[in-house]
């Protein structure tokens, strides 16, 4: 079996669950979480959410990549 397909398409759903974090903010229970506080603290509300999306394109990219595999 070819895994890289599998693996693609998780990190699409990946991708897609961390965009969608970003461009919402809506469980606040994640936003409340510890390492989130710490990534506010450090970089700020808008720093924050500007690394959320460029990790969700990251893991966009690795996941077209490996259906290209």
């Amino acid at each position: 079996m070819n895994w890289y397909p599998l693996l693609g398409l998780l990190a699409l759903a990946y991708a897609g669950l961390v965009i969608y974090l970003a461009a919402t903010k809506k469980p606040t229970a994640i936003w409340n979480m510890a390492k989130i506080q710490a990534f506010i603290k450090v970089l700020g509300e808008k720093g924050t959410i500007i690394f959320f999306y460029v990790w969700g394109v990251i893991f966009l990219g690795l996941g077209i990549w490996l259906f290209t595999l």
